[in-house]
């Protein structure tokens, strides 16, 4: 990484003052990016398909990000050129992705296991917007919590690569990253930078951006461990991710959010999809491994040690 692109990743969290500042939580509290990113590079496999996620979130933000134009109809105008912009910017990076995925001879296809976003919009609540400043507020800090978490997997896949086995292909992954990655950081910037400029005109808009920011960090971190969380008691946990959401919203809101949220959150079946195939296929590669390694780290509580013992994630 060079010194500007260093600089830009130091600064992409700073805040604001008398303002909350959301950051990427660590998986379960135990495994940060740089964890899990050292164990993805080492196995060649799981390495393409956490290339092959950036590449299909990246593609699906050009979606929501048009949805989102067009629900704002031209108005206000500013943030319409910068959501345009936004889009362009997501669009070159799907493409450089696929392009990588396409010369490695990689899958270019839908990643398996839950998809991050579809999570996170399902567990979004629209019951808090009643104007449309509301609507903006909760859009930018929605953006603003998922372009954090990705500043923060690209710069640890950068460091990953920097410190493994220098092989072409190593390098082109590296090199590739480090091209997306300053345009993440300023997406991040701007975000930061239109939420401060709302929560300055009045003490009400303050305390909106605030809670916006909350509530849009507990549904990301949410989404994000669903999407890696399938271990024994998965259903618990997605549930007191569940409650953490829950507590961002107003008194009267909670009870109608969390019967709506309640029989997905508990009886995923992409979840259970995700572990039969995980079971499988941890079975056809290596029978002894799967009772040595696989069913303790199934059961496991302590999410770092099982990783690397088993050499998984």
């Amino acid at each position: 990484m060079n010194n500007s692109l260093r600089c830009l990743s130091q600064r992409y969290y700073l805040g604001f003052k008398n303002m909350t500042v959301a950051y990427p939580r660590k998986f379960r509290n135990q495994l940060s990016a740089q964890d899990i990113l050292d164990q993805v590079v080492r196995q060649r496999e799981v390495h393409m398909v956490t290339i092959n996620r950036y590449r299909f979130n990246e593609q699906r933000s050009c979606k929501e990000l048009t949805t989102l134009i067009e629900k704002l109809d031209g108005t206000p105008r500013d943030l319409i050129k910068d959501l345009s912009h936004h889009v362009a910017d997501e669009a070159r990076h799907a493409v450089w992705l696929t392009d990588l995925l396409y010369e490695l001879g990689e899958d270019i296809g839908t990643p398996p296991g839950t998809s991050y976003i579809d999570e996170f919009d399902r567990l979004i609540s629209d019951a808090t917007i009643t104007t449309a400043e509301d609507g903006i507020i909760e859009s930018l800090a929605a953006i603003n919590v998922t372009e954090k978490r990705g500043c923060e997997y690209f710069a640890a896949h950068i460091r990953t690569l920097q410190k493994s086995e220098q092989t072409s292909e190593n390098i082109k992954i590296r090199e590739t990253i480090e091209k997306i990655m300053p345009e993440e950081i300023e997406h991040v910037r701007w975000g930061n930078r239109k939420l401060a400029e709302i929560g300055k005109k009045s003490e009400a808009l303050h305390a909106k951006v605030d809670t916006a920011k909350r509530k849009y960090a507990a549904i990301e971190q949410a989404a994000f461990e669903s999407g890696m969380d399938v271990l024994a008691g998965a259903e618990v946990r997605r549930v007191e991710n569940l409650m953490k959401i829950a507590d961002t919203l107003p008194l009267w809101q909670r009870p109608q959010y969390l019967i709506d949220q309640l029989p997905q959150t508990l009886f995923s079946t992409e979840l259970q999809k995700t572990r039969i195939d995980l079971v499988k296929k941890a079975w056809d590669k290596d029978p002894a491994s799967f009772v040595e390694k696989f069913i303790p780290m199934f059961f496991a509580g302590n999410l770092k040690d099982t990783a690397n013992k088993a050499g998984t994630y």
